[in-house]
């Protein structure tokens, strides 16, 4: 019999090349061992409720009003919830067509998008207009919405960060584009070199590759560093000469662990750079309610920004978007809530402040934590995380360890991924999903875990680790950077 139409061997092969390592194949023996009762400590994703973080009570004070608007004419609900609460819930409310069960417009409702695009202008001091900023179900969707727009087949090439967060390489594989890598540099503390970016775009170019892309992820994820305002002037004028789009992966903007590179925005160094960069250069810019001290990721909230887009061409991104009718409400409301924050004098100011700061202050600890335990480490060595939500520490396998790797069948960091999985319930990413310089190898692991169990699993991770490179320590030599 002929291959039937979702038979394997007759699906897109685009679909077929598309990796995640985010959720591979040690999310998935993790899972297999929990549901064997092992206890799984999943540190292989963002995903910072999961792993204890606290939501924040006003926000979802205010959307249990709008989910269930019933309350709001409840004589008794002044009891239950804030005034302020019960006033936003009232604002938002009213920016529906129908309550949260009702489609908004394709682009996310205009009262949303006007609160976002003043947001934007107080943070980078220039205005921006509501009718370029478009709501998504968090910002992976308008990242692929994004690239599908891009990319019109294989020669086609979007620049993309390496090591690099693998929505890139996934997509770029889905809409059969080509992923053109450039490699940050770990020794200088994950820092991008512009003659590397020349030299990536020229190679590309050489195999027929129209490179039309830029991305860069600040913070950067895995890497955690944070871009400084001369890094992004540098890229900015590389893409203006060479005619590159930049898209600006923001999503960490709130996650910053030390003062002396505060997150500075594309958009507001392309602005303070005048004609003809600012009108010229086009840029999309993404954020999201799933990261920072919100950590909503369930919640599905994101939205882009186009910057110096053709109005033709935006028609046709809401087109695509109409295809889809109508962003997650819910999360639209959590996106208003996050950039049009409370403010000194409100009721429940104070109690938000104190939740807000208490994450963020926490995170900066666990950032520090963690860095100084992998350095502990025999054979393992790790840049701080300055920003977003993640160490990326090296590891130095001996070669005793590479060849038991292969005799497994196994890339050398996911043998040693998986083993630690087995020893200490750590779900773990290896530094394979998501690129890295030839004969190097890394994990990536979030810094999310509760505070006080941070002590405990940096020692297991220690145990595991020195105990490993003993077993497998044959004093010859090491892979290295």
């Amino acid at each position: 019999m002929a291959p039937r139409a979702l038979d394997y061997e007759s699906l897109n092969e685009n679909v077929k090349k598309v990796q995640y390592a985010v959720r591979g194949e040690l999310y998935l023996r993790a899972s297999e061992l929990q549901k064997e009762g092992k206890k799984i400590i999943f540190t292989n994703v963002g995903n910072p409720h999961a792993l204890g973080q606290k939501p924040l009570t006003f926000p979802r004070q205010v959307v249990a009003l709008c989910q269930a608007p019933f309350l709001l004419d409840d004589p008794n609900v002044g009891l239950l919830f804030p005034a302020d609460a019960i006033a936003k819930a009232k604002h938002y409310l009213a920016l529906t067509t129908g309550g949260l069960g009702a489609y908004s417009d394709s682009r996310g409702m205009p009262g949303v998008r006007k609160e976002v695009a003043d947001f934007i202008e107080r943070r980078d001091g220039y205005p921006s207009d509501p009718e370029l900023i478009f709501l998504t179900d968090g910002a992976s969707k308008g990242v692929m919405q994004i690239l599908n727009t891009i990319i019109r087949g294989e020669s086609d090439g979007v620049l993309v960060p390496v090591p690099q967060y693998p929505l890139y390489s996934a997509a770029i594989s889905l809409f059969g584009g080509s992923l053109v890598p450039y490699y940050l540099e770990e020794t200088e503390n994950w820092g991008l070199d512009v003659n590397n970016l020349r030299q990536s775009v020229a190679q590309a170019r050489y195999k027929g590759i129209t490179v039309k892309a830029m991305v860069i992820i600040n913070p950067g994820n895995p890497t955690g560093q944070c871009l400084s305002e001369a890094n992004l002037r540098e890229i900015l004028r590389f893409c203006y000469q060479e005619n590159l789009a930049l898209l600006g992966d923001e999503v960490y903007q709130q996650n910053i662990y030390q003062d002396e590179r505060p997150f500075i925005s594309a958009r507001k160094v392309l602005m303070g750079m005048g004609p003809p960069m600012s009108k010229e250069v086009q840029l999309v810019s993404f954020h999201t309610v799933s990261k920072g001290y919100w950590g909503e990721c369930g919640q599905r909230g994101g939205y882009f920004e186009m910057t110096n887009i053709p109005p033709k061409t935006v028609d046709e991104i809401y087109k695509v978007a109409s295809v889809s009718l109508s962003p997650n409400v819910p999360a639209q409301i959590f996106m208003g809530l996050m950039v049009n924050p409370l403010k000194p004098g409100d009721i429940s100011y104070e109690q938000f402040i104190r939740e807000s700061k208490g994450i963020l202050e926490s995170l900066r600890r666990r950032a520090r934590m963690m860095t100084d335990g992998f350095n502990s480490c025999k054979n393992v060595i790790c840049n701080f995380t300055e920003g977003a939500m993640y160490s990326f520490p090296q590891i130095r396998l001996p070669p005793k360890a590479m060849e038991a790797a292969k005799k497994a069948g196994k890339v050398p960091d996911v043998f040693y991924c998986l083993k630690l999985l087995e020893a200490t319930g750590i779900s773990t990413v290896p530094g394979s999903g998501f690129g890295q310089k030839e004969g190097v190898f890394h994990l990536r692991t979030t810094i999310l875990p509760a505070e006080e169990e941070m002590p405990e699993i940096m020692a297991s991770f220690k145990k595991f680790n020195d105990e490993f490179m003993e077993q497998y320590d044959d004093r010859g030599g090491y892979s290295r950077l």
